[in-house]
């Protein structure tokens, strides 16, 4: 690098950490997740305001490749932080409703994404329809858990039996989609003259499963101390960009790599520890790293040239997007005698795409299997669908309701939909109302 272009990152970096930060408190201040401000920040850069005069002049071309260096960094470490947040327990103390709600609310939106795929290919341009087909369905299935588990956080609803039903149904989910992403991105990948790196997937899959979970648990075991030293936190990093590097190797994309570290790491007798790699990475990540991200990923975001037909494409992915979803939670979860407020709570919370959908969307757009128009639209999607969360859960399930209900002390999931429904049905019209 030049010290003209140092001059330029360092000052590109410098505006983008503070229009994140400013936008995501804005976004606070209404009551909408950070993520929501952070990713307007990335749009509002890009080509779609002055047909990119502001990200001409402050990201020339030269320094681009630079910061999607970093915001490579930041997606690893963020997926890192995802598999390590990811708790299977959560699903247990709901028996089989979790699993059936989750089951629902993936399987109804990617149907309906697909069939809408079909319809798409006449106004997008994939070299891979099947891949395009299966990505659509995906990408209208996904839920994000961290920006869910915030939600239910500032809300006061962690701890009842809503939002533990919501962070196990989110976790479902969130394996689900994962899984069914690394299929299409590994059958699509596997087309290159190294395509039997992909067969060592499997063995590295097992082998971070039974022998590196295995073995992280003894040595945390002989540990003196609960917290995280520097040389532990060294290997660390160490570790997640080498698990990274290895699936991207591999023919499978690098957040897999990295979501998998995470997921291995026990959750047995390391809550501290957990607790100070998440600090340490997710400042890093949170102030730095995922701005960058949102940057690029805003720079590939343009709305200016959006037509009749453009709009028309917006409506259907919204409807197929929202509507899916929302079916899908609400039905099983009435099928399973939860009450009409509650299932529509959960069916609200389910449609909260926010990061994780633009991570799904980067994917599909680097490999090809959509166009920057159709990336677009999906962003948006993305965001309106996160941003509607907050609103609709307020009108749904008013503050007083909320505070009924952990009053109670619903601490932990119920048994099973049954118990689910009794928990919950407590002194409450089966109906939904508007706040007062």
């Amino acid at each position: 690098m030049t010290s003209h272009q140092n001059v330029e990152l360092l000052l590109g970096l410098a505006v983008v950490v503070v229009l994140a930060r400013l936008l995501g408190a804005l976004a606070r201040r209404l009551d909408q997740p950070p993520v929501i401000g952070e990713v307007l920040a990335g749009i509002l850069m890009g080509p779609t305001l002055f047909h990119g005069a502001i990200s001409d002049h402050l990201f020339p071309t030269d320094i681009r490749p630079f910061l999607s260096a970093l915001a490579t960094v930041g997606v690893a470490v963020f997926m890192f932080i995802v598999g390590l947040d990811l708790d299977s327990t959560l699903a247990r103390g709901t028996g089989g409703f979790a699993v059936s709600v989750s089951l629902s609310s993936v399987l109804l939106p990617f149907g309906l994404g697909s069939a809408l795929a079909f319809y798409l290919m006449g106004h997008h341009t994939t070299p891979d329809k099947t891949a395009f087909v299966l990505f659509c369905g995906i990408a209208m299935s996904i839920t994000a858990f961290p920006v869910l588990a915030r939600i239910l956080t500032e809300r006061g609803m962690h701890r009842t039996t809503l939002g533990t039903v919501a962070l196990a149904c989110a976790s479902i989910d969130d394996v689900l989609a994962w899984t069914a992403l690394a299929g299409v991105v590994a059958v699509t990948g596997a087309g290159g003259h190294d395509q039997w790196h992909i067969l060592l997937l499997v063995p590295y899959a097992l082998g971070m499963v039974f022998v590196l979970r295995p073995l992280l648990r003894r040595l945390i075991a002989t540990r003196t101390s609960p917290r995280l030293t520097p040389t532990a936190f060294a290997f660390v990093v160490a570790g997640l960009l080498v698990s990274a590097g290895a699936t991207e190797w591999m023919g499978l994309h690098f957040i897999f790599g990295a979501f998998l570290l995470g997921a291995v790491i026990p959750r047995e007798h390391t809550t501290a520890l957990r607790s100070d790699i998440h600090d340490h990475l997710g400042r890093l990540g949170g102030v730095l790293l995922l701005p960058v991200f949102f940057l690029v990923a805003g720079l590939k975001v343009d709305l200016s040239h959006l037509g009749t037909d453009g709009l028309g494409d917006l409506a259907l992915i919204l409807l197929v997007a929202i509507g899916g979803k929302f079916a899908g939670a609400f039905l099983a979860a009435r099928a399973q005698g939860m009450p009409q407020r509650q299932s529509a709570a959960l069916a609200t919370l389910m449609n909260t795409r926010g990061l994780t959908e633009l991570i799904v969307l980067s994917v599909g757009l680097s490999m090809g299997i959509i166009d920057q128009e159709l990336y677009s639209l999906m962003v948006v999607m993305a965001v309106v669908t996160t941003a509607m969360a907050g609103p609709l859960l307020r009108w749904i399930m008013p503050r007083r309701l909320i505070e009924d209900e952990a009053a109670r002390g619903a601490v932990s999931g119920p048994a099973d939909g049954a118990a689910a429904a009794a928990a919950l049905d407590e002194d409450e019209p089966d109906a939904v109302r508007p706040a007062s």
